[in-house]
């Protein structure tokens, strides 16, 4: 599970799947070199056992604060941020908004900064283009309904790592917020560090309920008690936080202490780190195809758990917005 069920006892942030921050993803463009892809998804329909089913349909949660943020300089703190929220569900639609921050409005918990895509319509049904804006740069932008690009073997995760070659996630569907922005936007240097959070307001005050920049790490490392603590804070105080713990529980999957404190600083804080100038592949950026699952694992391990021998799905695309259409009735 990468973060699909990142909130504690296996449940969805705030009981609600459309504020379950599913995975993130940063690559270069496939059609631009001078452009870079950032990805977010949300709201999973695969349902996290032995929990049924939620009730609540392919929605974006309305009014809740989608947010990407960028970390230009290495100080965990963002410097841009894309920031969308949505509107009500009504008769099978929904649009959204789309703001771009930089410098300290890109540290406003609430969205802030510049407008640059009103009345965006949110596709259910895969046949919605993606909208291309001109201004802060030409940024193509998609919002909707996609196949979920994740792929992992949960049941062979839950029955003692003996893997079974299913894919739990073939056939599901994800809410995706789909970006290709001119990379100048992203700050003057070759190197960003990424994360996305989900907040929702809660008696007139913004509450972050789900967060992260590595893939499958609030679900496999925090124990359940710590999860919504972890979701709610910001990646800046991660390393005072969590450097301990994570070492120590390293060292239990057999690290040396030296090697097992190095090996947690690999993923705190909690950010995606990218270095343009270098081959994309996770742990720099994140591609579709990338088997985060089975390297998370190994990491956790020591190197000692092999690959679950899945493959990515065949449904991805080769053009933005790279996630293939939605599978019908998941």
């Amino acid at each position: 599970m990468s973060n699909h069920f990142s909130a504690d006892n296996l449940k969805f942030p705030g009981d609600d799947r459309r504020l379950e921050l599913t995975d993130l993803y940063v690559f270069p463009s496939s059609e631009n070199p001078d452009k870079t892809v950032l990805i977010i998804d949300a709201n999973p329909t695969v349902a996290p056992p032995p929990i049924p089913p939620a009730t609540t349909g392919p929605e974006f949660y309305p009014g809740a604060v989608y947010r990407i943020n960028i970390d230009t300089d290495g100080d965990a703190q963002a410097d841009v941020a894309f920031t969308f929220t949505f509107s009500e569900y009504d008769n099978g639609s929904q649009t959204g908004t789309a703001w771009y921050a930089t410098g300290p409005e890109a540290r406003q918990p609430e969205p802030a900064g510049r407008v640059f895509a009103e009345s965006i319509p949110v596709s259910f049904d895969g046949t919605v283009d993606p909208i291309l804006v001109d201004e802060p740069g030409q940024i193509r932008l998609f919002v909707g309904l996609r196949s979920d690009p994740f792929f992992a073997d949960v049941e062979g995760a839950l029955h003692g790592m003996k893997w079974t070659g299913h894919d739990d996630f073939a056939g599901n569907n994800v809410d995706s917020i789909a970006l290709e922005v001119p990379t100048e936007l992203l700050g003057p240097g070759p190197v960003i560090g990424v994360w996305a959070s989900i907040s929702r307001r809660r008696d007139g005050v913004l509450e972050q309920l789900d967060r992260g920049g590595n893939p499958t790490i609030n679900p496999f490392i925090n124990p359940d008690g710590e999860k919504n603590l972890y979701n709610s804070r910001q990646p800046a105080d991660d390393v005072a936080n969590y450097l301990g713990p994570w070492s120590q529980l390293l060292e239990k999957g057999g690290y040396p202490p030296k090697e097992a404190k190095e090996t947690a600083m690999q993923v705190l804080p909690d950010l995606l780190r990218y270095d343009r100038t270098k081959p994309v592949a996770y742990p720099n950026g994140r591609k579709l195809v990338d088997d985060v699952f089975s390297y998370r694992f190994a990491w956790l391990t020591y190197g000692k758990l092999p690959p679950t021998g899945l493959e990515p799905h065949a449904d991805l695309m080769p053009h933005f917005p790279y996630l293939g259409p939605p599978n019908p009735n998941p």
